[in-house]
């Protein structure tokens, strides 16, 4: 079966099912207040956590330094702000993850590193120079 379909179907009945849960146990109209506190307070430190993401990449540009950790910070701090604002407890528990700055520096470490073995292994590139011959004739 085609994973991104079972992740389509997958995670609603997982929130459905988690919402059903948490609704016997602190009653329906709580629970709709949770949802809605979750997306909130996680919108809220998605902007704080952007903010700071934006400036750490403009003290990197100042510095002549590439800001990829902050580029692809900044694309998981978006993601996570989905997830966030996505109705549901599995979602919002992945959000949270995702904007604590040590959790998220451990999955960008793990995708830089993925993708670095992948470009290495399958690498056929050479590096070269081309030096003009009709230059060092002339001088």
């Amino acid at each position: 079966m085609n994973s991104l379909l079972l992740i389509i179907i997958g995670i609603p009945v997982i929130e459905i099912f988690l919402m059903i849960k948490v609704g016997q146990y602190v009653g329906a109209l709580n629970t709709i207040l949770l949802i809605f506190l979750t997306a909130a307070v996680g919108v809220y430190f998605a902007k704080i956590q952007g903010l700071s993401t934006i400036r750490s990449g403009i003290t990197n540009i100042y510095q002549n330094k590439a800001p990829l950790y902050e580029i692809l910070s900044g694309a998981s701090i978006a993601f996570a702000a989905f997830l966030l604002i996505f109705p549901g407890f599995l979602t919002d528990i992945i959000g949270f993850i995702i904007l604590v700055p040590f959790s998220r520096a451990i999955l960008i470490k793990i995708f830089i590193n993925k993708n670095y073995k992948n470009k290495t292994k399958n690498s056929n590139i050479i590096d070269g120079e081309i030096i003009d011959k009709k230059d060092d004739d002339e001088l």
